[in-house]
Order: C-alpha cells, then sequence, then structure tokens
C-alpha cells in the first residue's frame, strides 16, 4: 500500500464521514431498488417465476414464438391485471384480433387496466388506449427495438460511471493489504458497464450473449456491495492494524524530516 497517496478514513475528519456515509446510504438505497425494478422488468417472460437466461434473451431479441403483448403479459405486466384477464388478452391475441372485437369484449380492460400507463401522453411506452395501438403489440416479438436500447444506454452510461465514481472515489480511503485488490473491486465495473450495454445489442444476433447481461450485471452488484460494506465499516468501526499504523506514521515522519532539511528561501 502506497501511504503516501493514501488517506485512511480513521484519518479524516468526522464531516467528511458523515458525507461519505450519507451519500453510500442513498446510493445503496437506489442500487437496490434498482435491482428490484431489473428483476420485475425482465423475470417471467419465459413462464419462470426466476430471473433466467431466457428472460434476458427474450427481452434483448424476442421471444419467436409470440407477441410483444404476450410476452408483456407474462413478464413485467402479469401483475397488473388478474390471471383471468391475463387468460383473456392472451387467447384473443393467439386466435386473432380484430377491431370488432376489441371494441366489444376487450377495450374496458385495455381501459381499466393499461390506458393509465399506456397513453400518447407517454412516449417512452407502448401507446394502447386504441385499437391502432394494440395492433402494433400484437405483431411477432423482436424484442427491444434499436431507438430504446440507444436512448437507454446513454442514460446507463452515464448513471452508473457517476455512481462507481463515487462509491469508487470513497473506497480509495480504504485499507487493503494488497493494492491491486482494491484497483480490480474500483476496475471491474466499468469494465462490467461497457460489457453489459455492448452485450444487449450483440444478444438481438447472437443470444447466448445473454450471459454476458447476466455475469455483467452481477459483478456490478458484487463490487457495489464489497465497496459499500467494507466503506462502511472500516469508516467507523475499524481499527488499522499497529504494523500499518507505524507504516504510516514512519513514512511522515520521513516527510517531515525532509521537509526540514530544506533550505530556507
Amino acid at each position: 500500500m502506497s501511504w503516501r497517496l493514501f488517506v485512511h478514513f480513521s484519518h479524516l475528519p468526522l464531516v467528511q464521514k458523515v458525507l461519505y456515509s450519507g451519500a453510500l446510504c442513498v446510493l445503496g438505497l437506489g442500487y437496490a431498488f434498482a435491482m428490484i425494478y431489473v428483476f420485475a422488468n425482465h423475470h417471467g417472460r419465459d413462464g419462470e417465476n426466476m430471473l433466467t437466461v431466457d428472460d434476458i434473451v427474450i427481452a434483448y431479441s424476442g421471444s419467436k414464438s409470440g407477441t410483444i403483448l404476450e410476452s408483456a403479459l407474462k413478464g413485467p405486466m402479469s401483475n397488473m391485471l388478474s390471471a383471468e384477464e391475463n387468460l383473456k388478452i392472451t387467447n384473443w391475441v393467439r386466435s386473432g384480433i380484430s377491431e370488432e372485437s376489441y371494441e366489444n369484449e376487450m377495450k374496458s380492460i385495455f381501459d381499466k387496466r393499461c390506458v393509465t400507463c399506456h397513453n400518447k401522453r407517454n412516449p417512452h411506452l407502448p401507446e394502447l388506449e386504441d385499437y391502432a395501438g394494440i395492433e402494433h403489440v400484437s405483431e411477432e416479438d423482436h424484442g427491444t427495438d434499436l431507438f430504446t436500447l440507444v436512448r437507454v444506454s446513454h442514460i446507463h452510461l452515464f448513471g452508473l460511471t457517476f455512481i462507481f465514481f463515487i462509491v469508487g472515489s470513497i473506497f480509495c480511503h480504504a485499507y487493503l493489504k494488497h493494492e491491486w485488490v482494491k484497483i480490480t473491486i474500483i476496475g471491474v465495473p466499468f469494465v462490467s458497464i461497457f460489457l453489459d450495454i455492448s452485450a444487449w445489442y450483440i444478444t438481438k444476433i447472437f443470444e447466448p450473449f445473454a450471459w454476458v447481461v447476466i455475469i455483467s450485471g452481477a459483478a456490478m452488484g458484487s463490487c457495489f456491495a464489497i465497496m459499500f460494506t467494507i466503506s462502511m465499516y472500516q469508516m467507523w468501526l475499524y481499527k488499522l492494524p499497529p504494523d500499518a499504523e507505524q507504516e504510516k506514521k514512519n513514512l511522515i515522519g520521513e516527510d517531515e524530516e525532509k521537509l526540514s532539511d530544506r533550505p530556507n528561501i
């Protein structure tokens, strides 16, 4: 550990530790909610309750055996309506939709369950206020379109970079016996961000890359948890080992001696 370039949490003023703790807690809560959203948005697309690699394939590459609406009803929208309504819509789509049957049988369900969010005022979600919108999502599911991927990509690139820059900057004050371990923990999330977002696009044409999405996401989450836990622990509960504390004092003494030996100008 290069002590000349390193200030441990125990040597920081209280106000700085409070600032760091507040930032970590808020970011940690936000990251937890983000993980919940990812699970809710992707799981169930393949008919299973857990999040699987097939769910990721369907999300980005499409189901190839159903419609956009069916994929949504199996996955993120499965809890937005009753099982009976879900089955009714699914059977209607599979038997062939028509504007007449929509007006007579299905419109009331869509108006009650869907249009609060899926309306013309929300450009980020499919519009389900009329038959034209329903007809569009009743087409074969080809996964997330490129325009949506580009829009979401720049948000993730900026957002995740800021998150891991802040958490990594705080984690720099932690003591680990081997500096390469700290460097690895800080560097892995940035590599994972690049691999994760690149894999979204590649999965559309080469489905096994869905594993890269899962592994990259797991790597980011693991590194976040490690940096959060070590930082909070060392900030408030940890004391430097005696040998490390003595080494730092010796280096500080050497620096002070060198300064005292400088000629006065």
